[in-house]
């Protein structure tokens, strides 16, 4: 036994000092952190390398891709009601395919309600409250699109952030202060970067692929997912413009970064969140060890968990076949969701007065908190649940008070679930919550 553990050392010393191994947990990882992370100006607008492709393909496929999705779902409904109803073995015999189009009864209604619903739209079907510019038009005109090309470029570059060794690193670092602070492992923190610099979808994709794969248990996926999936800078800027005070951004953008982070302290110590299993995906108990073994460092540590890490990873193929794996696992599991679950929510914010009333209980603490129009403001207080752009549209044509403004897109942004993107993104996903 001593000899085998002499040996192993003697192997990871080998493999942390191999030259060729360090560029190849390097170069990926810097490419990755490049195209994710690292904020470009375009245009006089902040975004980052993965968002322009993103903007550029749908510049290219421009009126394309509405039809696109359409076929992306139905093909999905099809596909999801033949295997539910007929045994087909290449299906059966392919556990992704499996994972893919064998949902439980739930999930299969809201794909069959999401194909209804994107053909009702596309096609101007029935009922114009369903496909109208409100609600199922923009969910297939403005969202749908860009997802489409956003998961494209995300699901197919995203195994540079995962596989060749940054989340190792940034762990072993960032355990220190991520666990006590948030209660959280220190690879989440790239998770946290990622939806901060680049989008929340982003940041969702990256923690469910981590708590498949069994780096996250239940409870820590489900905090991720739901309390650092923040909208990018630019969308921050997109609400603000909105409502006419761009020249705040600063005081705006510094006030949802404290509001967000005093939440994330508070919100996975309470019910429902610090409730969730410590059980990982399959139901299995394990743990990930984060200890730093003596002699290391938490820096010479992180480094040799990720060198070991991308000398694991020397398939360019099964690279391929993963972000393959990845763009098709959100084509075909998120978008008939987000199309179904999107238009139910719009159609009740836009029909119903049932957001108005749940904003009622608001009027008085924003009465005791001197806002003016607090009545007004209090309506668009919880429609953002359904779609975050929509209290800054309804605050810009209703309200005039500029503090009230500021504090109704600020509420917006810092609210993070919305059903159009993120909270469909979520059900969608393997984060367990409901």
């Amino acid at each position: 036994m001593e000899a085998h553990n002499e040996n192993k050392a003697v192997d990871d010393s080998k493999v942390t000092s191999n030259g060729k191994s360090i560029f190849r947990f390097l170069i990926p990882s810097l490419i990755g952190v490049i195209l994710f992370m690292i904020p470009v100006s375009i245009d006089g607008k902040i975004t980052i390398p993965v968002a322009i492709f993103s903007n550029w393909l749908q510049g290219v496929l421009g009126a394309y891709i509405p039809a696109i999705m359409v076929g992306i779902i139905g093909f999905t409904c099809i596909m999801s009601t033949l295997v539910k109803f007929v045994k087909i073995d290449f299906i059966e015999k392919s556990p992704f395919l499996t994972s893919l189009f064998k949902v439980s009864p739930l999930w299969y209604i809201a794909r069959v309600l999401g194909f209804v619903f994107v053909v009702m739209t596309y096609f101007k079907l029935g009922t114009e409250m369903v496909y109208s510019a409100d609600t199922g038009g923009l969910l297939l005109n403005d969202l749908l699109p860009v997802l489409f090309s956003v998961f494209l470029f995300a699901g197919m570059l995203i195994p540079l952030l995962l596989n060749f060794g940054l989340l190792e690193l940034f762990g072993a670092l960032l355990t220190k202060l991520m666990r006590p602070i948030f209660t959280l492992p220190g690879r989440s923190s790239i998770d946290c970067i990622a939806s901060w610099l680049g989008d929340g979808t982003i940041g969702v994709l990256l923690t469910s692929k981590q708590y498949e794969e069994g780096y996250y248990n239940q409870r820590e996926a489900a905090v991720i997912g739901t309390t650092f999936s923040a909208v990018s800078i630019t969308f921050s800027l997109v609400v603000l413009a909105q409502v006419g005070l761009q020249e705040m951004f600063g005081q705006f953008y510094l006030t949802i970064l404290v509001a967000g982070v005093v939440a994330a302290l508070i919100t996975p110590r309470i019910w429902p969140l610090s409730k969730k299993s410590n059980l990982y995906i399959g139901e299995q108990k394990k743990e990930i060890d984060e200890t730093i073994p003596e002699g290391h460092s938490s820096l010479s540590w992180g480094v040799k968990k990720a060198v070991d890490r991308a000398y694991e990873n020397n398939s360019v193929k099964d690279i391929l076949v993963q972000g393959i794996h990845n763009v098709l696992d959100m084509w075909v599991g998120v978008a008939p969701v987000v199309m179904a679950m999107g238009t139910i929510a719009l159609l009740i914010a836009t029909y119903t007065p049932t957001f108005a009333i749940l904003g009622k209980p608001f009027i008085p603490l924003l009465n005791a908190l001197g806002v003016p129009e607090a009545v007004a403001a209090s309506q668009t207080l919880v429609v953002g649940f359904a779609d975050m752009f929509l209290p800054s549209v309804i605050a810009a044509g209703t309200i005039q008070n500029p503090m009230t403004l500021f504090i109704i897109a600020a509420v917006s942004v810092t609210q993070l679930i919305y059903m159009s993107e993120v909270g469909g993104l979520l059900l969608g996903s393997k984060i367990p919550v409901k």
